[in-house]
């Protein structure tokens, strides 16, 4: 009898391990879908923003219909409501704009900056990881 507890126990903690793995695997796979979307969408965006505002070349509108046909694409990739994946997806937006300004625009993020963007994600994790009944 004491045999099968045990084996019942390992059984029971294999499959919460399991279960928590897949978990995470889910969280981190939503989140690096939104992040690309978000790329997308930015990249989209920024190609006719340098033709329109730098003075670039007509061409870059070609990326940027790309970019954003890969967006819309990207979108129907998530597997919940559009709308909730609209609501999740802006907080990751304004997390990858902040780091877009960074790394493309080289201006430093201020203090608010990153703490709105912090805001902003939280509340994609409120959306995005509410408890699925």
């Amino acid at each position: 009898m004491v045999g099968q507890d045990k084996r019942v126990i390992v059984q029971t903690g294999r499959a919460a391990r399991n279960i928590a793995c897949a978990s995470i695997m889910r969280v981190m796979k939503t989140f690096a879908l939104y992040i690309v979307t978000a790329i997308a969408e930015i990249a989209g965006c920024y190609f006719p923003y340098r033709w329109i505002k730098e003075g670039g070349s007509p061409w870059l509108v070609v990326p940027g219909a790309l970019s954003l046909a890969l967006f819309a694409w990207l979108l129907t990739l998530h597997d919940t409501a559009a709308g909730r994946i609209y609501a999740a997806y802006g907080g990751v937006y304004i997390g990858v704009a902040i780091a877009w300004l960074w790394a493309v625009d080289r201006i430093r993020p201020t203090a608010w900056d990153l703490a709105g963007a912090a805001i902003a994600l939280v509340g994609m994790g409120v959306i995005a990881f509410q408890p699925r009944v």
